[in-house]
């Protein structure tokens, strides 16, 4: 399997600034059915991430998302396999890598984004391997 992360990603990825308030921003999640949303700044260059976990805190809403936003935020471009993906979610236990083109954000790629690559290929489960007798040595 050669598939790239810019073939299976979201292109219309959806950003937000880090002045943005955090009601701003759950409208932007709630009216899009979105779960995260890549913080960006002048250049468009990911400055943190907002999940709905994020967005579930306690927080005013009228907060900037500077102060929730996971600064930390996993990105990976667009050219590679999308094992690199896969790789980074499992190995961070995250939902959601940041997709890079020259450090400039252009897309985002999920957990349910590779779950339909798998479902696409229909894997069927191969028989188990048959047990063999040990043959006694004489």
């Amino acid at each position: 399997m050669n598939v790239k992360i810019a073939d299976l990603m979201a292109k219309r990825v959806l950003t937000a600034q880090p002045h943005h308030s955090l009601d701003h921003v759950r409208a932007m999640m709630e009216r899009n059915r979105i779960h995260a949303v890549p913080i960006v700044g002048p250049q468009h260059e990911a400055l943190g991430i907002v999940t709905t976990a994020d967005a579930a805190r306690k927080v005013k809403g009228e907060s900037p998302v500077k102060r929730i936003m996971s600064n930390h935020v996993y990105c990976v471009p667009a050219y590679n396999d999308v094992s690199a993906a896969a790789r980074i979610m499992r190995k961070h236990k995250i939902h959601h890598v940041v997709v890079t083109h020259e450090k400039a954000v252009v897309g985002i790629i999920s957990s349910f984004d590779l779950l339909k690559l798998v479902e696409g290929h229909r894997f069927t489960m191969k028989a188990a391997p048959a047990q063999t007798k040990k043959r006694s040595r004489r």
